[in-house]
């Protein structure tokens, strides 16, 4: 598959405005990996800037290890080192300066963070990708998704199986059986684009459209891949893809730096970090 042009194709007065501010809300003091993982694949697909927001304790770590291209912003954080409603202003304000937002990676389900995700979810007009603790937040409050006009504030779902089960009250064997039938209907119900993620990734929006990934490998099924993936999907979008061929495209790229880390590493012996290492190499096949 090849990238579209609009990835590929740079002008040559092009400034790192042109290709996209993306916002991460993610990491906690259990799970601050997952946001460096998130930043990094954001960067390594193309976003011209990426903001990571998190939790003001977890910013100490995360300065020592990130790559030195990720801006911080620190956010008040609960007693278990998570983020905090407190910080809600602070992250609406600083939404209005990028062009998307990402939210879940590592965000934990303590239910402060939860609700805070619930009000930024409900009330910041930005394109959004929502993945993993973000998901979780939204089980049992579907309906903010539609709140606001959907053409002006697209959102991405990036649920696994069992996190579909969840938003939908049912069987992770239902969703299986049924995997299509599930992304098509909760993306025309709440007008969103799902990536029902698994053995051969599902992509569907509420306009119809339909893709299912073959590329990846069982490999992937690793800790800090969905955080991965949540990158790449952000900065597609970041750069001014619709959300599903962001989707789309995203969920190609990610399967095949998948597979060229698994020639390299082996499928037992690969980790997540493999996958970015890969991604440079997965666009120059697909360019």
């Amino acid at each position: 598959m090849r990238l579209p042009a609009r990835l590929l194709q740079r002008r040559p007065d092009a400034h790192k405005g042109d290709f996209g501010h993306i916002f991460i809300l993610a990491g906690s003091l259990r799970f601050s990996g997952a946001a460096v993982l998130c930043a990094e694949a954001a960067m390594r697909c193309g976003a011209g800037l990426v903001t990571l927001g998190v939790p003001e304790n977890v910013a100490r770590p995360i300065i020592k290890f990130k790559p030195r291209e990720i801006m911080l912003l620190p956010l008040h954080e609960t007693k278990e080192g998570t983020l905090s409603p407190s910080g809600y202003k602070k992250i609406k304000n600083f939404a209005i300066t990028a062009d998307i937002l990402a939210l879940g990676p590592g965000l934990s389900q303590n239910k402060s963070t939860q609700t805070l995700i619930r009000k930024i979810v409900a009330t910041v007009n930005k394109p959004m990708v929502i993945d993993a603790d973000g998901l979780n937040a939204l089980i049992g409050n579907l309906g903010i998704l539609s709140a606001k006009p959907y053409t002006l504030n697209p959102k991405i779902l990036t649920p696994h199986p069992g996190e579909m089960a969840k938003l939908l009250g049912t069987s992770i064997k239902k969703i299986q059986k049924q995997r299509k039938d599930a992304a098509v209907n909760f993306a025309k119900k709440y007008k969103v684009t799902v990536v029902l993620k698994g053995h051969n990734t599902i992509v569907a929006d509420y306009k119809n459209n339909l893709y299912v990934n073959k590329t990846g490998n069982p490999g992937m099924a690793t800790a800090g891949s969905g955080d991965v993936l949540t990158g790449i999907v952000s900065a597609f979008l970041a750069q001014g893809l619709d959300s599903f061929s962001a989707a789309k495209f995203g969920v190609y790229i990610h399967g095949l730096a998948g597979d060229l880390a698994a020639k390299e590493k082996t499928e037992i012996s690969l980790i997540a970090s493999d996958l970015i290492g890969k991604i440079p190499d997965a666009i120059k096949i697909s360019s």
